[in-house]
């Protein structure tokens, strides 16, 4: 299914680099190439996969742009399974640029986002999940993300999903022989069959929606806040999870008015750690704003950790914001452990937060921090990111597709639990063969694959 225009863009990222890479993909690929070299090649007739020394010139100005290594790679044997050219130029902006408008102005046209990796798809190279998982390595924010895209692009979920729409297909064939012909001496399955494996095809998509929150927690990340009043140790604490001084420290409260964000690796886990101002009532206007901000972000945080400073005490505030984020998932932290901390103290946090557990912590000192993230690890994943299935689902498109498809299976098997006959249910199996191929695009719209594909940066 090649595609009829030739496109080009920029790969590599823009700003300054040592080499910046700009590729062309597309039937007139080769021709365009020859018209922007100089040196001893003729890309129209040079082996696949070989690299050429030369120069990018501009013939119209008689000028050369830049040395530059080109990279030939006639389809079906490309990324796009098309002639592609990628020319390796170096990387400053005002080269780039050059090169791309003469790449341009001999007949390629400007590529869409994502249009590389949609033409993969397009022509073969690629199913839509394994498309998708490109975009997770390049977002990727630890190397398990990355493991798990990679896993992804090789094929993992895409085999599971393969072989559960041909035990359903075999299963609607089944279905279809009886209901054409019901005289003949042909191979039947009882409803006691068809329960079992459909109950088995439902089992194992189950088992892969079982990980599916952790996959996506490793993929996205964990949106975690850190809350509490004023000068309580919040920036400190910030510190002491990055290990370096991102944040303002002093004793005047109200340091932090504005909303400080960074990640860190949690065992593999991405975190995106979020400092508020100290929420309080205050007469000033820019800190007040920071309190506004510090509000919204507690109430769409996965998890909030609440910090109370051990020698100040409960607050009203403080009752006020714990009664607020008390259906969230939430670790009460008891800051400055270093300086001692009072039975009485604990016994007005505990009473505060209804008996749930506290953890005490120096973040000056870096004391408990080990136990914090334990905690972070318990609360969201049971203490580990081990699975039990190999395959991980971490895109919610893919993780919804699954939910649905076990849903029409569930409906075949309440269908067979009532007595209903099979000619009846065969609806529900074909709907989960449907839903199932929308993962791989097999069965996908094309305004959803425009929209998938719109998501990608434009040199993918």
């Amino acid at each position: 299914m090649l595609q009829q225009d030739t496109i080009t863009a920029l790969v590599t990222a823009v700003g300054e680099s040592s080499v910046g890479i700009i590729r062309i993909s597309g039937p007139e690929a080769t021709s365009i190439a020859n018209k922007i070299y100089k040196g001893k090649t003729d890309f129209t007739t040079a082996e696949s996969h070989t690299v050429h020394y030369g120069y990018v010139y501009d013939a119209k100005h008689d000028k050369k742009i830049d040395e530059a290594i080109f990279l030939l790679m006639r389809g079906p044997r490309s990324f796009t399974g098309e002639d592609v050219v990628e020319v390796q130029c170096h990387g400053g902006m005002v080269v780039l640029k050059q090169t791309l408008q003469l790449i341009l102005s001999c007949g390629a046209r400007l590529a869409e986002q994502g249009e590389f990796s949609k033409r993969a798809f397009l022509n073969g190279r690629l199913d839509l999940a394994q498309a998708e998982s490109i975009m997770d390595i390049v977002q990727a924010k630890t190397e398990r993300g990355v493991d798990l895209a990679l896993s992804q692009l090789q094929g993992s979920l895409s085999d599971m999903v393969k072989e559960l729409r041909a035990d359903l297909l075999e299963l609607v064939a089944f279905i279809q022989a009886d209901i054409d012909y019901p005289d003949d001496d042909i191979e039947r399955l009882t409803p006691e069959e068809y329960q079992s494996r459909v109950a088995n095809l439902k089992e194992q998509i189950a088992s892969v929606l079982q990980n599916a929150q952790k996959g996506k927690i490793i993929r996205d990340g964990l949106r975690v806040v850190i809350a509490g009043k004023p000068n309580v140790g919040k920036s400190s604490l910030l510190n002491a999870l990055l290990g370096q001084e991102r944040a303002i420290v002093t004793d005047i409260p109200g340091t932090t008015r504005d909303v400080i964000e960074e990640y860190i690796n949690l065992n593999g886990i991405p975190l995106k750690i979020v400092d508020t101002a100290g929420i309080r009532e205050t007469d000033n206007v820019v800190e007040q704003i920071g309190v506004d901000k510090a509000q919204q972000f507690v109430k769409h945080a996965d998890l909030v950790l609440y910090v109370v400073d051990a020698l100040q005490g409960l607050t009203e505030e403080d009752t006020q914001m714990l009664d607020e984020i008390k259906n969230q998932h939430v670790i009460y932290l008891m800051n400055k452990s270093d300086v001692g901390i009072t039975d009485e103290a604990r016994a007005a946090f505990a009473d505060a937060i209804g008996g749930a557990p506290v953890l005490e912590i120096s973040a000056r000192e870096k004391l408990g921090l080990d136990q914090l993230e334990q905690r972070i690890m318990d609360l969201f994943f049971s203490g580990t990111l081990e699975v039990q299935n190999d395959i991980m689902v971490t895109n919610v498109r893919h993780i919804q597709i699954l939910e649905e498809s076990a849903a029409h299976m569930e409906g075949f098997l309440t269908g067979l639990m009532l007595g209903m006959s099979v000619d009846f249910l065969v609806i529900d199996l074909q709907n989960a063969w449907e839903k199932l191929g929308k993962i791989t695009g097999e069965t996908v719209e094309e305004d959803l694959l425009d929209q998938i594909f719109s998501k990608f940066c434009l040199g993918k």
